[in-house]
């Protein structure tokens, strides 16, 4: 029987058939498997193949590929379909080249030609072909090969209009990859000038070309604007049989408008020439007019592309920041979607409004919306509209209303999403702080904050209310005070007892005049939270306890008693053994003035820019309006706490403000201590065991957290937030250059084997070659286990700085098996039956090994809980062992797994055991947690 002709191609559309019938994996790989063998033959027989058999086999490889197997032939066959004549094989052949062919190939060169003929061509479906081809492959070697040919091709009067637009785009596409394409001098002149041409395609995809040189260089295409606006006043003004078939939904060209409001967003607003800037005037009241006309239809994609063009109007307005009429006016606009019942519309609404309100001239506007936005705060559905409005609501604070909008959000912050806290929490301390005529209400709102947030609440936050309370005398006998009240609650946030322990120790003799709260009730009320506290914590109490022996003389014996009780040998924390003995000798032989100089009240800070406003800046980076009226000192509280002759505090000072300031990201490891003599008497209570080391690699810790520093050096700071659900995850990666130049060439490349992405499918998303001096931007990634597998996938950083020799970083990514575990909820009686029926030699893996710290049982739960399993407690017949239960959830299947950690105290030693299903699993498990313990 004669081959069906035609497109219709039935032998594919009879193997699709098939593969779509095959009822497992191995079925489909017989099928394929015999499928490739008989195309094999057929290119390899002696029979020569028409066009449409080359064509049809083609496509069957080429949907082989695309079930995800390699193709190592066929690519000769796909090459000689690009001489054909007819459309349909010329169109497969260029497909399967820009999807199969890779740029390295021997081939390239039969390929450049036939793209070369076909460029020529006098027809322009094969031009377009050619030129759709070298977009998809877009490498290097192609913009250097058709650097010539293209450009003619946009600019010559002979081509036609849909082979200039196609070429308008696959410029834009070569610029991208390799920027010295586009010629300069008179050719600037020609491509600014098919703003004029008259068809619209054309000027659409010019405009999308002309955008992108413009950023590059702005100066040159400068003569855009008055073209520009040219045509946005024809669009706008233009009646509807103007535009062809332009008109989307009642709507003159609204992809074009948009294009063009974009492309003038580049530039400040035309001063030099009257008319131009009226025009554009002319045109943005036009939109505005419209936007209050009654619908032309009932169609959402009216609105939609309606909207559109209004919103980047309202954005070019906001840029040019100029015309007060217009800013006013398009605040009332915005004003009226906050209650629209579209959500999009509600959120653009408040982003817009977010951009006006930091206007001289539209502020008092954005004001008057105030009621409304924050009910949208409190009621909105959907997080990012709330996340919206609390970003208006900082951004329209000012003195006048301050209090009210204060005292909104921290209301708010009660019930708000986990998601949006920690922000809050920052740009509460900021209002506060910016706004406050009074201090007490100052003092009052951050220890709000710590009462509703206290987990959200960074260090820079109760840092700064300690700066500013050592600054100010006027308050300091109010913040004790308060403190002291706070500090009575029956549950106190840790945070609390920091600030509480600071303010206490320096100024508690403001407040000991009154019996409430005398010398011994303040040391027993910080006491009692002393057992409640991290180590950290208790050292900083420490360090109040001996304030307090400065100041209280008379409650020295019960204070020297704590230090004794804790300088005893059998005190589980070294660090708070040795600050707490050298606190008691520096109590017994240290005379009254030598304590008193030793421990005498903290100097004020110098006044230098606020560190949570810096905190906020990097996570909302352009959106922060700059702040004068915020100063502080950079460098953490403790650590300028820690000495008080002057030469010391001078050094401390100035080390750890470069610290400070080279933390991009705000989640850094406190400074290592700088000093270990008795004289440092309140020295480093954040002390690392990283020392002095530039670089940070923290990724074995990422183990038990989702959130931290990954990297860090003297050049990069790589910080990480990941989030997990089942077999899926998705990481954002923080990249922050730290120094006061660009890094050029900036690429992060994943490096993960082709056979473990099998297992794990990591998919990576491209950042911008170029990272400014002291920016940070953000790259996102996502996991999708569809296998268990055994590591971790890698990333390399490879940048210039200066110019200088390429530098390369190689960071391992927390991606490792755990982080797709689901804790699993047992009793007893299952987890021991399940547990025996995992007692396979193959299923279990036990390891017995010293423990790296003294034991420490608490800390010993907190890694399991955060390793993702389930801890089960009562399950065990000895309290002290743990027991967890887990499932790791992959897109194959569902591996179950039990854990058994068994401590011995005597011995500093553990036992764990591991059983699951799966025999790599137990290993991987086991030997993940045997390195952290």
């Amino acid at each position: 029987m004669a081959p069906v002709r035609g497109d219709g191609m039935r032998g594919l559309a009879v193997f699709i058939s098939d593969i779509r019938n095959c009822k497992s994996k191995e079925a489909e790989i017989k099928r394929i498997n015999k499928e490739l063998a008989n195309i094999r033959s057929k290119f390899k027989g002696d029979k020569t193949l028409d066009g449409y058999q080359k064509k049809k086999y083609v496509c069957k490889l080429l949907f082989i590929f695309l079930l995800g197997h390699d193709i190592d032939f066929g690519h000769m066959e796909a090459v000689n379909l690009l001489s054909s004549n007819k459309y349909s094989e010329k169109q497969i052949g260029y497909l399967f080249i820009s999807v199969l062919v890779n740029t390295n190939s021997d081939l390239i060169k039969l390929i450049i030609q036939s793209i070369k003929n076909d460029l020529q061509s006098r027809n322009p479906i094969h031009v377009n072909l050619a030129l759709q081809c070298i977009a998809n492959i877009g490498s290097r070697d192609m913009a250097e090969a058709f650097s010539n040919e293209i450009p003619k091709l946009l600019v010559s009067g002979d081509t036609m209009d849909v082979v200039k637009q196609s070429a308008a785009l696959c410029l834009l596409r070569l610029f991208r990859t390799c920027p010295d394409i586009i010629p300069g001098g008179e050719w600037t002149s020609r491509i600014i000038h098919l703003l004029n041409d008259q068809h619209m395609g054309v000027v659409t995809a010019a405009t999308s070309l002309i955008d992108a040189l413009v950023k590059k260089n702005p100066e040159e295409y400068k003569g855009c604007v008055s073209l520009a606006v040219s045509r946005l006043s024809r669009i706008v003004t233009a009646s509807y049989t103007d535009l062809q078939d332009y008109t989307y939904y009642f709507v003159p060209a609204p992809w074009l408008s948009v294009k063009l409001l974009r492309l003038l967003q580049n530039y400040n607003p035309p001063t030099e020439d009257p008319g131009v800037r009226g025009r554009l005037n002319e045109c943005l009241e036009t939109i505005l007019n419209k936007a209050q006309e009654p619908p032309k239809s009932k169609k959402v994609q009216h609105s939609n592309a309606k909207n559109a063009v209004l919103f980047e109007a309202i954005n070019l307005i906001i840029h040019n920041d100029s015309e007060a009429s217009l800013l006013v006016r398009a605040c009332n606009q915005l004003g009226q979607f906050l209650s629209n019942r579209e959500t999009n519309l509600r959120y653009l609404a408040l982003e817009s409004m977010c951009h006006l309100a930091t206007s001289e001239f539209s502020h008092e506007a954005v004001k008057k919306h105030q009621e409304v936005v924050i009910l949208s705060m409190k009621m909105e559905k959907d997080v990012s509209v709330r996340q919206q409005a609390v970003d208006l609501l900082y951004a329209m604070c000012d003195r006048s209303n301050a209090e009210e909008i204060v005292q909104e959000m921290l209301n708010y912050l009660e019930t708000a999403d986990y998601s949006i806290r920690e922000e809050m929490v920052l740009k509460v301390a900021i209002l506060a702080e910016k706004y406050a005529t009074d201090y007490t209400w100052y003092v009052d709102v951050i220890l709000n904050l710590i009462r509703i947030a206290g987990d959200y609440v960074s260090e820079e936050v109760w840092y700064r209310v300690i700066q500013i309370v050592i600054n100010r005398e006027e308050v300091q006998g109010y913040a004790a005070k308060t403190v002291f009240e706070a500090l009575q609650a029956p549950a106190c946030h840790e945070n609390m007892v920091k600030v509480g322990g600071y303010i206490l120790g320096e100024f508690g003799n403001l407040i000991a005049g009154d019996s409430r709260s005398a010398p011994m009730v303040q040391f027993k009320l910080l006491h009692s939270k002393y057992h409640l506290c991290s180590s950290m914590t208790r050292a900083l109490l420490l360090s109040t306890y001996i304030k307090f022996i400065n100041l209280f003389p008379e409650i020295r014996g019960t204070i020297q008693d704590v230090f004794r009780q804790h300088s005893n040998l059998r005190s589980a924390d070294a660090e708070l053994q040795q600050r707490a003995s050298e606190y008691l000798q520096l109590s017994i032989v240290a005379s009254t003035d030598v304590l008193a100089t030793v421990l005498e009240e903290m100097p004020s800070f110098p006044e230098r820019e606020s560190s949570i406003l810096a905190v906020l800046k990097k996570k909302k980076p352009g959106r922060v309006p700059e702040n004068a009226e915020i100063r502080d000192n950079k460098s953490p509280v403790p650590n300028s706490h820690n000495a008080h002759n002057n030469a010391q505090t001078n050094h401390t000072s100035s080390s750890n403000n470069a610290n400070a300031s080279s933390d991009l990201l705000g989640l850094s490891t406190p400074p290592a201590n700088q000093s270990g003599t008795l004289i440092d008497v309140l020295g480093d209570i954040y002390s690392t065991t990283n020392g002095n080391s530039n670089v940070v690699n923290n990724s074995k810790k990422f183990v038990f957290k989702n959130n931290g520093v990954l990297f860090e050096n003297d050049l990069l700071q790589i910080g990480v937030k990941s989030e997990f659900r089942q077999n899926l995850g998705r990481l954002g990666l923080y990249y922050g250059n730290k120094t006061q130049t660009a890094l050029q060439n900036f690429v992060p490349t994943l490096q993960w084997s082709a056979e473990d992405a099998l297992k794990l499918n990591v998919q990576i998303k491209a950042v911008e070659p170029t990272l400014e001096a002291g920016a940070q931007i953000q790259q996102l990634l996502t996991a999708e286990c569809i296998d268990h597998y055994l590591g971790a996938p890698s990333i390399i950083i490879s940048f210039r700085v200066n110019g200088g020799a390429q530098q390369k970083i190689t960071v391992n990514l927390p991606l490792t098996i755990n982080k797709f575990f689901e804790p699993t909820e047992m009793n007893a009686e299952s987890f021991f039956a399940r547990w025996r029926n995992l007692g396979g030699e193959q299923q279990r893996a036990q390891r017995v090994f010293k423990a790296q710290q003294p034991l420490d049982l608490p800390g010993a739960r907190n890694k399991l809980t955060g390793f993702g399993m389930q801890l089960l407690d009562s399950i065990d017949p000895n309290p002290d062992n743990m027991v967890c239960a887990g499932i790791i959830h992959t897109q194959a299947h569902k591996v179950g797994c039990l854990l058994r950690l068994e401590p011995n105290k005597q011995a500093q030693m553990f036992r764990l055991t591991i059983r699951s299903s799966l025999e790599a699993v137990t290993q991987e498990v086991c030997d993940l947690l045997v390195d952290q313990f």
